[in-house]
Protein backbone atom coordinates (compact mmCIF):
# COMPACT_ATOMS: atom_id res chain seq x y z
CA UNK A 1 0.00 0.00 0.00
CA UNK A 2 2.98 2.31 -0.42
CA UNK A 3 1.99 5.66 -1.10
CA UNK A 4 3.21 7.76 -3.67
CA UNK A 5 1.30 10.71 -2.68
CA UNK A 6 2.89 10.52 0.89
CA UNK A 7 6.51 10.22 -1.00
CA UNK A 8 6.00 13.53 -2.24
CA UNK A 9 4.73 14.86 0.27
CA UNK A 10 8.16 13.94 2.04
CA UNK A 11 10.28 14.38 -1.25
CA UNK A 12 9.02 18.18 -2.42
CA UNK A 13 9.14 21.29 -0.30
CA UNK A 14 5.63 21.18 -0.54
CA UNK A 15 3.13 21.08 -3.79
CA UNK A 16 1.84 24.43 -4.78
CA UNK A 17 -1.88 23.85 -6.51
CA UNK A 18 -1.36 26.26 -9.16
CA UNK A 19 1.76 24.48 -10.50
CA UNK A 20 0.88 20.97 -9.47
CA UNK A 21 -3.04 20.82 -9.65
CA UNK A 22 -3.52 17.04 -10.38
CA UNK A 23 -1.20 16.01 -7.59
CA UNK A 24 -2.35 18.45 -5.35
CA UNK A 25 -6.07 17.04 -5.44
CA UNK A 26 -4.60 13.40 -5.94
CA UNK A 27 -2.92 14.40 -2.64
CA UNK A 28 -5.97 15.52 -0.67
CA UNK A 29 -7.68 13.19 -1.62
CA UNK A 30 -5.67 10.15 -0.23
CA UNK A 31 -4.67 12.81 3.00
CA UNK A 32 -6.62 10.68 5.10
CA UNK A 33 -4.92 7.23 4.42
CA UNK A 34 -1.12 8.50 5.94
CA UNK A 35 -2.16 11.77 8.01
CA UNK A 36 -1.62 9.66 10.82
CA UNK A 37 1.24 8.25 9.74
CA UNK A 38 3.02 12.06 9.79
CA UNK A 39 1.45 13.97 12.73
CA UNK A 40 1.80 10.36 15.33
CA UNK A 41 4.44 8.44 14.23
CA UNK A 42 6.55 11.62 12.86
CA UNK A 43 5.26 14.23 14.79
CA UNK A 44 5.06 16.65 11.88
CA UNK A 45 2.57 19.50 10.73
CA UNK A 46 0.01 19.27 7.99
CA UNK A 47 -0.63 22.25 6.25
CA UNK A 48 -3.82 22.31 3.84
CA UNK A 49 -5.47 24.81 2.06
CA UNK A 50 -6.68 26.06 -0.91
CA UNK A 51 -3.04 26.97 -2.61
CA UNK A 52 -1.25 24.36 -0.81
CA UNK A 53 -0.49 21.56 1.07
CA UNK A 54 2.99 21.16 2.64
CA UNK A 55 4.30 18.90 5.81
CA UNK A 56 6.60 20.64 7.70
CA UNK A 57 9.52 18.61 8.15
CA UNK A 58 11.72 19.43 11.23
CA UNK A 59 14.65 16.96 11.54
CA UNK A 60 15.59 15.02 14.48
CA UNK A 61 18.99 16.56 14.18
CA UNK A 62 20.32 19.19 12.20
CA UNK A 63 22.75 17.65 9.50
CA UNK A 64 25.11 20.21 6.63
CA UNK A 65 23.43 18.45 3.90
CA UNK A 66 19.93 19.65 5.05
CA UNK A 67 20.69 23.38 3.82
CA UNK A 68 19.75 25.17 0.83
CA UNK A 69 21.57 23.47 -2.00
CA UNK A 70 21.90 26.82 -4.07
CA UNK A 71 23.13 28.96 -1.34
CA UNK A 72 26.70 29.08 -0.58
CA UNK A 73 27.04 32.14 1.76
CA UNK A 74 25.30 32.58 5.00
CA UNK A 75 24.75 36.35 3.44
CA UNK A 76 21.87 34.13 1.39
CA UNK A 77 20.27 33.26 4.26
CA UNK A 78 19.74 36.76 5.88
CA UNK A 79 18.62 38.05 2.86
CA UNK A 80 16.05 35.32 2.21
CA UNK A 81 14.82 35.96 5.89
CA UNK A 82 14.47 39.77 5.12
CA UNK A 83 12.90 38.90 2.08
CA UNK A 84 10.33 36.89 4.18
CA UNK A 85 10.01 39.96 6.67
CA UNK A 86 9.59 42.07 3.36
CA UNK A 87 6.59 40.05 1.78
CA UNK A 88 4.77 39.77 4.66
CA UNK A 89 3.34 43.29 5.02
CA UNK A 90 2.12 43.05 1.33
CA UNK A 91 -1.06 41.51 -0.30
CA UNK A 92 -1.18 38.38 -2.53
CA UNK A 93 -0.47 39.56 -6.19
CA UNK A 94 0.89 42.89 -4.97
CA UNK A 95 3.63 44.41 -7.19
CA UNK A 96 6.92 45.72 -6.43
CA UNK A 97 10.60 46.89 -7.72
CA UNK A 98 13.80 45.29 -6.78
CA UNK A 99 14.75 48.71 -5.56
CA UNK A 100 12.31 48.77 -2.56
CA UNK A 101 13.38 45.15 -1.64
CA UNK A 102 16.98 46.21 -1.73
CA UNK A 103 16.37 49.19 -0.03
CA UNK A 104 15.30 47.48 2.98
CA UNK A 105 17.54 44.52 2.96
CA UNK A 106 20.25 47.20 2.98
CA UNK A 107 18.71 48.70 5.49
CA UNK A 108 18.52 45.89 7.73
CA UNK A 109 21.31 44.15 6.78
CA UNK A 110 23.86 46.85 7.39
CA UNK A 111 23.02 46.14 11.32
CA UNK A 112 24.66 42.61 11.29
CA UNK A 113 27.27 42.88 8.38
CA UNK A 114 28.75 45.23 5.92
CA UNK A 115 27.12 46.15 2.48
CA UNK A 116 28.24 47.15 -0.77
CA UNK A 117 26.26 46.23 -3.95
CA UNK A 118 29.31 47.10 -6.20
CA UNK A 119 30.75 43.90 -5.04
CA UNK A 120 29.94 41.11 -7.04
CA UNK A 121 30.11 38.77 -4.48
CA UNK A 122 27.37 40.52 -2.79
CA UNK A 123 24.89 41.13 -6.23
CA UNK A 124 25.45 36.98 -6.71
CA UNK A 125 24.18 36.40 -2.99
CA UNK A 126 21.15 38.74 -3.73
CA UNK A 127 20.60 36.92 -6.91
CA UNK A 128 21.01 33.70 -5.82
CA UNK A 129 18.26 34.24 -2.98
CA UNK A 130 15.74 36.04 -5.77
CA UNK A 131 16.08 32.87 -7.72
CA UNK A 132 15.78 30.93 -5.34
CA UNK A 133 12.36 32.43 -4.01
CA UNK A 134 11.23 32.57 -7.61
CA UNK A 135 11.63 28.55 -8.09
CA UNK A 136 10.32 27.94 -4.91
CA UNK A 137 7.22 30.40 -5.67
CA UNK A 138 7.54 33.24 -3.20
CA UNK A 139 7.74 35.62 -5.74
CA UNK A 140 7.24 35.61 -9.55
CA UNK A 141 9.02 38.46 -11.96
CA UNK A 142 6.28 40.52 -14.14
CA UNK A 143 8.91 42.15 -15.97
CA UNK A 144 12.92 42.03 -16.10
CA UNK A 145 15.17 39.41 -14.86
CA UNK A 146 17.20 38.95 -12.01
CA UNK A 147 20.13 37.76 -13.39
CA UNK A 148 20.09 41.15 -14.64
CA UNK A 149 21.84 42.24 -11.60
CA UNK A 150 25.06 40.24 -12.33
CA UNK A 151 26.78 43.29 -13.96
CA UNK A 152 25.34 45.75 -11.70
CA UNK A 153 22.40 47.20 -9.75
CA UNK A 154 20.71 49.85 -12.18
CA UNK A 155 18.62 47.00 -13.44
CA UNK A 156 15.25 47.52 -12.22
CA UNK A 157 12.91 44.38 -11.76
CA UNK A 158 9.19 44.33 -11.31
CA UNK A 159 8.33 41.57 -9.12
CA UNK A 160 4.41 40.08 -7.71
CA UNK A 161 3.99 38.51 -4.14
CA UNK A 162 2.42 34.90 -4.54
CA UNK A 163 1.45 34.84 -1.17
CA UNK A 164 3.10 31.56 -0.52
CA UNK A 165 5.77 33.50 1.87
CA UNK A 166 3.46 33.11 4.76
CA UNK A 167 3.98 29.24 4.56
CA UNK A 168 7.67 28.81 4.48
CA UNK A 169 8.82 29.25 7.52
CA UNK A 170 8.37 26.75 9.87
CA UNK A 171 5.92 27.18 12.87
CA UNK A 172 6.83 26.25 16.44
CA UNK A 173 4.90 26.00 19.51
CA UNK A 174 7.24 28.04 21.23
CA UNK A 175 9.36 31.35 21.41
CA UNK A 176 12.48 31.06 19.75
CA UNK A 177 13.47 35.15 20.19
CA UNK A 178 16.52 33.62 22.47
CA UNK A 179 17.84 31.11 20.21
CA UNK A 180 20.88 31.80 18.59
CA UNK A 181 21.72 28.55 16.55
CA UNK A 182 20.61 25.20 15.86
CA UNK A 183 21.72 23.54 19.01
CA UNK A 184 18.82 25.74 21.16
CA UNK A 185 16.57 24.22 19.01
CA UNK A 186 17.93 20.31 19.81
CA UNK A 187 18.30 21.44 23.96
CA UNK A 188 14.71 22.55 23.71
CA UNK A 189 13.57 18.90 21.88
CA UNK A 190 15.55 17.44 24.98
CA UNK A 191 14.03 19.12 27.88
CA UNK A 192 10.69 18.07 25.66
CA UNK A 193 11.89 14.17 25.89
CA UNK A 194 12.14 14.19 29.57
CA UNK A 195 8.34 15.89 30.11
CA UNK A 196 7.21 13.11 27.30
CA UNK A 197 9.66 10.81 27.06
CA UNK A 198 7.31 7.88 24.78
CA UNK A 199 6.14 10.58 22.64
CA UNK A 200 8.89 12.82 21.57
CA UNK A 201 11.31 9.31 21.23
CA UNK A 202 8.44 7.71 19.17
CA UNK A 203 8.85 10.90 16.79
CA UNK A 204 12.68 11.38 16.93
CA UNK A 205 13.08 7.92 15.76
CA UNK A 206 11.16 7.90 12.70
CA UNK A 207 12.14 11.82 11.73
CA UNK A 208 16.01 10.27 11.87
CA UNK A 209 15.10 7.32 9.90
CA UNK A 210 13.24 9.01 7.02
CA UNK A 211 15.33 12.46 7.01
CA UNK A 212 18.74 11.16 7.13
CA UNK A 213 20.87 8.35 5.87
CA UNK A 214 21.42 6.78 8.56
CA UNK A 215 20.57 6.69 12.41
CA UNK A 216 23.96 5.87 14.09
CA UNK A 217 24.06 5.53 18.22
CA UNK A 218 27.43 5.56 20.24
CA UNK A 219 26.03 3.12 23.29
CA UNK A 220 23.90 -0.68 23.36
CA UNK A 221 21.46 1.33 26.24
CA UNK A 222 20.97 4.21 23.73
CA UNK A 223 17.24 4.86 24.58
CA UNK A 224 16.74 5.70 19.99
CA UNK A 225 18.37 2.58 19.40
CA UNK A 226 16.65 0.60 22.59
CA UNK A 227 13.22 1.65 20.52
CA UNK A 228 14.14 0.61 17.33
CA UNK A 229 15.41 -2.71 18.48
CA UNK A 230 12.55 -3.49 20.32
CA UNK A 231 9.88 -1.86 18.43
CA UNK A 232 11.89 -3.04 14.85
CA UNK A 233 8.53 -4.79 13.44
CA UNK A 234 6.12 -2.03 14.03
CA UNK A 235 8.44 0.66 12.66
CA UNK A 236 9.54 -1.70 9.94
CA UNK A 237 5.84 -1.89 8.98
CA UNK A 238 4.86 1.58 9.37
CA UNK A 239 7.27 2.27 6.67
CA UNK A 240 6.98 -0.05 4.25
CA UNK A 241 3.60 0.55 4.23
CA UNK A 242 3.57 4.60 3.59
CA UNK A 243 7.19 4.89 2.19
CA UNK A 244 8.44 1.73 0.47
CA UNK A 245 11.50 0.47 1.84
CA UNK A 246 13.24 -2.03 3.92
CA UNK A 247 14.46 -1.13 7.37
CA UNK A 248 18.01 -2.78 8.36
CA UNK A 249 19.63 -2.67 11.83
CA UNK A 250 22.97 -3.25 12.70
CA UNK A 251 24.97 -3.21 16.05
CA UNK A 252 25.71 0.54 15.18
CA UNK A 253 22.64 1.86 13.58
CA UNK A 254 19.95 1.60 11.25
CA UNK A 255 19.25 2.09 8.15
CA UNK A 256 16.12 2.90 6.20
CA UNK A 257 17.11 1.80 2.54
CA UNK A 258 15.04 2.03 -0.83
CA UNK A 259 14.35 -1.12 -2.93
CA UNK A 260 16.71 -0.75 -5.90
CA UNK A 261 14.01 -1.23 -8.53
CA UNK A 262 11.31 1.50 -6.50
CA UNK A 263 13.42 4.14 -5.27
CA UNK A 264 11.93 7.54 -4.57
CA UNK A 265 14.01 10.91 -3.38
CA UNK A 266 17.59 11.35 -3.38
CA UNK A 267 19.63 7.94 -3.78
CA UNK A 268 23.06 6.99 -3.05
CA UNK A 269 24.57 5.32 -5.19
CA UNK A 270 23.28 7.48 -7.82
CA UNK A 271 23.99 7.82 -12.01
CA UNK A 272 27.44 10.30 -11.02
CA UNK A 273 31.02 8.91 -11.30
CA UNK A 274 31.66 10.23 -7.78
CA UNK A 275 28.96 8.34 -6.34
CA UNK A 276 30.78 4.89 -7.61
CA UNK A 277 34.74 6.04 -6.78
CA UNK A 278 32.96 5.95 -3.11
CA UNK A 279 31.81 2.84 -3.22
CA UNK A 280 34.86 1.27 -5.11
CA UNK A 281 36.50 2.99 -1.61
CA UNK A 282 34.20 1.83 0.80
CA UNK A 283 35.02 -1.96 -0.81
CA UNK A 284 38.79 -1.24 -0.33
CA UNK A 285 38.24 0.30 2.93
CA UNK A 286 35.96 -2.73 3.63
CA UNK A 287 38.89 -5.34 2.91
CA UNK A 288 41.41 -3.62 4.69
CA UNK A 289 38.73 -3.19 8.34
CA UNK A 290 38.38 -7.59 7.58
CA UNK A 291 42.00 -8.18 7.12
CA UNK A 292 42.16 -6.35 11.21
CA UNK A 293 44.09 -3.29 9.49
CA UNK A 294 42.00 -1.19 11.75
CA UNK A 295 40.36 -1.26 14.95
CA UNK A 296 36.69 -1.25 15.07
CA UNK A 297 35.25 0.90 17.99
CA UNK A 298 32.26 -1.41 19.80
CA UNK A 299 29.89 0.28 17.05
CA UNK A 300 31.82 -0.70 13.97
CA UNK A 301 33.31 2.64 13.65
CA UNK A 302 36.90 3.64 12.46
CA UNK A 303 39.45 6.43 12.49
CA UNK A 304 41.61 6.69 9.50
CA UNK A 305 44.24 9.51 9.06
CA UNK A 306 43.78 12.16 6.60
CA UNK A 307 47.11 10.37 4.52
CA UNK A 308 45.48 6.70 5.06
CA UNK A 309 42.57 7.67 3.43
CA UNK A 310 44.04 9.11 0.77
CA UNK A 311 46.21 5.81 0.17
CA UNK A 312 42.73 4.09 0.14
CA UNK A 313 41.78 6.63 -2.25
CA UNK A 314 45.08 6.31 -4.87
CA UNK A 315 45.05 2.50 -4.45
CA UNK A 316 41.50 2.89 -5.96
CA UNK A 317 42.57 4.78 -8.55
CA UNK A 318 45.45 2.80 -10.10
CA UNK A 319 43.41 -0.09 -10.10
CA UNK A 320 39.97 1.26 -11.26
CA UNK A 321 40.87 4.37 -12.82
CA UNK A 322 40.68 3.51 -16.73
CA UNK A 323 36.92 2.81 -16.00
CA UNK A 324 36.67 6.50 -14.65
CA UNK A 325 35.37 9.76 -16.44
CA UNK A 326 38.30 12.06 -17.85
CA UNK A 327 37.67 14.33 -15.03
CA UNK A 328 38.36 12.15 -12.38
CA UNK A 329 40.91 10.34 -14.08
CA UNK A 330 42.81 13.56 -14.76
CA UNK A 331 42.06 14.92 -11.49
CA UNK A 332 44.57 15.37 -8.85
CA UNK A 333 44.61 13.47 -5.71
CA UNK A 334 44.00 16.34 -2.76
CA UNK A 335 41.04 17.63 -5.48
CA UNK A 336 39.50 14.36 -5.32
CA UNK A 337 39.96 13.76 -1.69
CA UNK A 338 38.19 16.99 -1.08
CA UNK A 339 35.03 16.08 -3.39
CA UNK A 340 34.83 12.03 -2.14
CA UNK A 341 35.26 13.39 1.57
CA UNK A 342 32.48 16.02 1.39
CA UNK A 343 30.53 13.64 -0.75
CA UNK A 344 30.72 11.09 2.10
CA UNK A 345 30.00 13.31 4.72
CA UNK A 346 26.67 14.41 3.13
CA UNK A 347 26.02 11.02 3.21
CA UNK A 348 26.70 10.19 6.84
CA UNK A 349 29.55 7.60 5.89
CA UNK A 350 32.26 9.75 7.61
CA UNK A 351 32.24 13.37 9.65
CA UNK A 352 36.06 15.22 10.66
CA UNK A 353 37.56 13.99 13.72
CA UNK A 354 40.61 16.09 14.82
CA UNK A 355 43.11 15.82 11.90
CA UNK A 356 41.50 12.70 10.72
CA UNK A 357 38.49 11.33 9.55
CA UNK A 358 35.76 9.14 11.29
CA UNK A 359 34.26 6.45 9.20
CA UNK A 360 30.82 5.37 10.44
CA UNK A 361 29.58 1.64 9.12
CA UNK A 362 27.86 2.86 6.39
CA UNK A 363 31.49 2.63 4.73
CA UNK A 364 31.25 -1.30 5.15
CA UNK A 365 27.74 -1.54 4.34
CA UNK A 366 27.35 0.01 0.69
CA UNK A 367 29.91 -0.82 -1.26
CA UNK A 368 31.00 -1.56 -4.88
CA UNK A 369 33.38 -3.63 -7.49
CA UNK A 370 34.03 -3.41 -11.07
CA UNK A 371 33.43 -6.82 -13.03
CA UNK A 372 37.23 -8.89 -13.31
CA UNK A 373 37.31 -7.99 -17.03
CA UNK A 374 36.53 -4.30 -16.93
CA UNK A 375 39.92 -2.87 -18.72
CA UNK A 376 38.72 -4.91 -21.78
CA UNK A 377 35.15 -3.34 -22.07
CA UNK A 378 36.70 -0.05 -21.30
CA UNK A 379 39.50 -0.83 -24.00
CA UNK A 380 36.45 -1.74 -26.47
CA UNK A 381 34.37 1.36 -25.48
CA UNK A 382 37.68 3.58 -26.39
CA UNK A 383 38.06 2.24 -29.74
Amino acid sequence: MVMNEARALLTQYWINRADEKELYFMIKHELPKFRKFFTEQLGWRLIVNEQLIKLEKVPAHAEPFMGIQAFTDMRDYCILCFLLIFLEDREDDEQFLLSELVDMITLQLKEYMEIDWTEFTQRKSLIRTLQFAEVRGLLRVYEGASNNLTSSMNQEVLYENTGLSRYFATNFNRDIASFSSYCDFERENIAEVDSDRGHYRINRVYRELVTAPAMYWTTADDPDAVYVKNQRQWVAKNLVDYLGGVLQIHRGGAFFVMEEADPFGLVHPNESMLSGIVLLLCEEIRLAVAKDEFVRDLQDGIVLEKNVFMKYLSACKEKYGEGWSKEYREMSLNKMTIQVVEYMQQWMMLKPFGESLFLYPAVGKFTGEYPKDFKNKADNEDE
